[in-house]
């Protein structure tokens, strides 16, 4: 029986492997920038659904103060990398390729490995989040309910990003919209029967945020990341070079907005910081406005649940993808479908990942998400120094005002991730550890499969 890491290959620049074998046509540039707008809000925010857990974390004063600022240490000089390498390498596989051509084999796999680590964690939170807004409607369902909720979801999504990726834009972009109608009515609701400053008290009941401090940075930062998701399927978006700065610096303001505003708001109608907890929407809706609105938070959290998901399900399947067709994964992973022309082995590989890691608590994902992307942001802030210093060809956007604006969107991101590590505490951070050096481990045994797979030229 041949191999199943038997690749037919072509050379590329990096030195690695293309599959010129797959069956099916190639990918096409066929996502234009709306559509491309929608899937990056998606990538990173999807509404204000999943920023509860901020406020018992570190207060509602600090809290607001946190989600005002972040964005211009995190969110904003995150974007601006991401929107250079991509304009400069916009190819499938993304952060992946931009540091493997920059920093080498060995790292580029890392990048690959701890993004494809990170995506498992990252995309089982959403459907554990849609069932639980679900049970707004459907109380007390058994955990065995919930979890087969939670796979069907799964694999409807897989379904759609199977069909394209035009279906799955277009329907990001709708998705954007709808979602927005229950939390505009909490903002009206909540200011206009405001009863208090909405940022008071600054500090969770007790003062005690130093000891909820790590989870709350962590859930900060899980809603502010996803900047560079786009990036994977760059060889599917129409002229790059202009629609990626646009949908970034264009959702950026739209994101901040989705969170400030609706916590704001609730927490001015006098809702306690004791209601704020995992999925709490629909209930602290219903104690400002009523039973309605916290039925419409409900639909509006599973809407944002079943968007984020499709969206991040399209992002990190092109890791597998790319990953194959340098052939450290199994070459099937990298046949596209004859009609489609979509990834639908990887898509599958990806979806039953998510179902795997479906049944983890949330908290737990979410930490070990941000401390693997953490690392792998390093990377890609390293790529675009290495590329700057080495006077490399630009892209169609460049950071500006030089060293110091590279230098200003290398440092802040580096520095609140280091702050979000040291918050963690020593049990995540071995954790996070472990999941990190498996990066090394797999780099050596994909190099042996690779060296004893009968490699064809193409």
């Amino acid at each position: 029986m041949g191999s199943p890491w038997r690749i037919p290959h072509s050379a590329i620049p990096d030195g690695g492997l293309r599959v010129s074998g797959a069956a099916g046509p190639p990918l096409r540039r066929v996502l234009a920038l709306g559509p491309l707008i929608g899937i990056a809000y998606f990538t990173v925010s999807g509404g204000a659904y999943g920023i509860e857990d901020l406020v018992p974390s570190v207060g509602p004063g600090m809290g607001l103060l946190l989600l005002l600022a972040v964005p211009l240490v995190w969110s904003l000089p995150i974007a601006l990398v991401a929107a250079e390498l991509a304009t400069a390498m916009p190819e499938e596989g993304g952060y992946y390729v931009w540091v493997r051509r920059t920093l080498g084999e060995f790292w580029g796999f890392q990048e690959g490995w701890w993004n494809l680590l990170t995506s498992f964690a990252d995309s089982a939170i959403y459907p554990v989040l849609f069932v639980g807004y679900l049970q707004t409607f459907v109380p007390g369902m058994a955990p065995p309910v919930r979890f087969l909720i939670a796979a069907a979801l799964i694999w409807l999504v897989a379904g759609l990003n199977m069909a394209g990726i035009r279906p799955v834009g277009v329907s990001a972009m709708i998705l954007a919209v709808v979602v927005q109608v229950p939390v505009v009515a909490l903002v009206a609701a909540g200011f206009g029967g405001a009863t208090r400053p909405p940022w008071q008290p600054f500090l969770p009941p007790g003062g005690e945020a130093v000891a909820t401090l790590g989870v709350g940075i962590s859930v900060l930062l899980w809603n502010y990341s996803g900047w560079d998701n786009t990036s994977t399927f760059a060889g599917e978006v129409a002229d790059p070079g202009r629609a990626y700065p646009l949908a970034l610096m264009g959702t950026l303001p739209l994101v901040v907005v989705g969170y400030v505003l609706p916590l704001g708001a609730a927490l001015a109608a006098g809702v306690e910081p004791g209601a704020w907890k995992t999925g709490g929407f629909p209930a602290i809706g219903a104690a400002v406005g009523g039973p309605w609105l916290g039925y419409a938070l409900a639909l509006g959290g599973m809407g944002s649940m079943a968007g984020l998901f499709s969206a991040l399900l399209l992002s990190y399947s092109r890791l597998p993808f790319v990953l194959a067709q340098d052939g450290y994964l199994p070459a099937a992973l990298a046949r596209l479908h004859p009609l489609r022309g979509t990834p639908c082995a990887a898509i599958a590989a990806s979806a039953a990942a998510c179902t795997a890691l479906a049944p983890l608590p949330f908290k737990q994902l979410v930490v070990l998400d941000v401390l693997l992307y953490c690392l792998a942001l390093g990377l890609q802030c390293a790529a675009l120094v290495r590329r700057r210093l080495a006077a490399a060809p630009a892209g169609a956007f460049r950071i500006p005002g030089g060293p110091s604006g590279v230098a200003l969107a290398v440092a802040c991101p580096m520095a609140t991730a280091l702050a979000a590590m040291g918050a963690a505490g020593a049990p995540a951070l071995a954790w996070g550890a472990v999941a990190a050096l498996t990066g090394p481990l797999a780099y050596g045994m994909m190099k042996k499969f690779r060296a004893r797979a009968v490699v064809v030229p193409g």
